[in-house]
């Protein structure tokens, strides 16, 4: 299917898991390089001015902020990153900044301030904050990386073909490999080393500085959830008001990360099949059994025989995609009715960025953490999710290139822990499709008392501000503008106009 799989928005969008080192090494190689971090030389203020074409919008200001490539030598080699701000315009009411990233790994985060702004983020929260954006380190208009995708390449997107059988993962591999080896002979290879969670949190620390604050408050979803955790571990007295929407594991992008998106469309096609049913007009079937029946009818017609280019593979990356948002239900079932009637299919051209996108989602993705090594492993991962997780396991299981990434590794993955400030909110739906609610969990449970959560019963990859629960907006709202936080956990109940609950009417 020509266009890219979930990649601005997945934890988008992975082993044995990612080999942790034990918790006194690991603690150590954090906190000796995150010391590095305040040890360069210190940044000069930043120079605001018009953003670049692509990232401008109504009083959004822009610059560029050079950082060390190796923290291990904060004195050596810099690279750009380029930031942008949203500045409050209540003097009286500012408190400080509020960092912010849509999530990625890969996504350009420049003009997010803007769409924050556009999207419902409360007056009062940009009267309190300069709102800051940034593409980090490898991406868009900071120095960026490339693996040289071909667009062909570019247009198989992020996941791998599902694998029906072990000779499909067998036959995957070479290509997983092909991929590695262009990435590690790129001309921006120098990067991939440095390239990580890890020092994009200390950027966000050298951001910090250079913007003359003592601590700053934090608004990240889906992978961004991983790079704030990993940012208050690393400088936990640096952090002011920490909120986390749509969360991965504490681990990461990792291989789990990447095969629990089969996980979350199980989770989340309930809603699809509850909309499908209530709207007869598009003829998926008129109970849920039906429309899930439809699903593998088109599904293995694609298999046999793609049209317009789009495979079974690129129909459920498509459903899955769609399943990010209620509003994009009618966008599917539409898409799904061509599929089924045989009427042209209205398909969204990749975006021009897709090269840099795809190129530094592998390097974080692949860098970060260690994958498994061995074919074999893959395949069994790929017989148990397939069993599980039958709509999209096969295919988010497979092999990536992560497979055959370069073995080098500055420092052992981040350990998140509880140590540190109960400064934490963690947003998060029970039915999110790209972060599912079981690794979210997970990550509450590694900071302890650092967080507090709030779960909305409502289905999407995203809560605040852009969600219909007013519940949980509300609770991400006063804790950036005030500081409280729910006493507890809290679970926010679905409330009128939200999208049914499975197994129910559409309201």
């Amino acid at each position: 299917m020509r266009r890219s799989l979930p990649l601005a928005l997945t934890a988008a969008a992975l082993t044995l898991t990612a080999l942790p080192a034990s918790s006194s090494a690991s603690a150590t190689a954090e906190a000796t390089t995150a010391e590095a971090a305040t040890t360069a030389s210190a940044p000069g203020p930043l120079r605001w001015g018009p953003c670049p074409e692509g990232a401008s919008a109504p009083r959004l200001e822009c610059s560029t902020l050079e950082v060390p490539l190796d923290y291990r030598d904060p004195d050596g080699r810099q690279i750009d990153v380029a930031v942008s701000r949203l500045a409050s315009q209540k003097p009286s009411q500012r408190r400080g900044v509020l960092l912010t990233n849509p999530g990625g790994p890969g996504g350009s985060g420049l003009i997010y301030p803007a769409v924050l702004a556009v999207s419902g983020l409360p007056q009062k929260v940009l009267d309190s904050y300069d709102i800051i954006g940034f593409d980090p380190r490898g991406v868009g208009r900071s120095t960026p990386v490339t693996c040289d995708l071909t667009k062909e390449q570019q247009w198989r997107g992020n996941f791998p073909p599902y694998a029906h059988t072990a000779a499909d993962v067998t036959r995957e591999a070479g290509y997983a490999r092909k991929i590695a080896g262009q990435c590690a002979n790129s001309k921006t290879a120098w990067m991939l080393p440095h390239t990580t969670t890890a020092n994009t949190a200390r950027d966000m620390d050298r951001l910090r500085s250079a913007l003359g604050e003592p601590k700053l408050s934090y608004l990240g979803a889906s992978y961004g959830s991983y790079l704030g955790a990993v940012y208050t571990t690393l400088f936990p007295r640096r952090g002011d008001r920490i909120v986390l929407d749509s969360n991965l594991g504490p681990r990461g992008y990792d291989v789990t990360a990447m095969r629990l998106f089969a996980r979350g469309l199980e989770d989340r096609f309930p809603d699809f099949a509850a909309f499908a049913v209530a709207h007869p007009e598009y003829g998926l079937g008129s109970t849920p059994k039906q429309v899930t029946s439809k699903f593998y009818e088109l599904v293995a017609r694609l298999d046999a025989k793609p049209v317009q280019g789009v495979n079974g593979t690129g129909f459920r990356a498509f459903t899955f995609e769609q399943l990010y948002a209620d509003g994009s239900m009618p966008q599917l079932a539409e898409f799904w009715k061509a599929v089924d009637t045989g009427k042209e299919l209205s398909l969204p051209e990749p975006p021009a960025d897709l090269e840099n996108l795809l190129a530094s989602r592998f390097a974080v993705v692949c860098g970060d953490s260690r994958w498994p090594g061995t074919v074999r492993e893959y395949q069994r991962n790929v017989a148990v999710d397939r069993l599980k997780y039958p709509m999209l396991g096969g295919s988010t299981a497979g092999i990536t290139p992560c497979a055959y990434w370069p073995r080098e590794r500055t420092e052992p993955p981040v350990r998140i822990t509880g140590r540190g400030p109960s400064n934490v909110l963690m947003m998060q739906n029970e039915r999110d499709p790209g972060t599912p609610l079981v690794g979210a969990r997970e990550l509450r449970r590694a900071f302890g008392g650092r967080a507090t959560m709030v779960t909305a019963d409502q289905g999407g990859h995203g809560v605040y501000p852009y969600g219909g629960n007013t519940c949980a907006n509300d609770a991400a709202t006063t804790f950036l503008t005030t500081g409280e936080r729910p006493a507890r956990d809290l679970a926010c109940a679905a409330e009128p106009g939200e999208a049914a609950r499975p197994g129910e009417p559409s309201k």
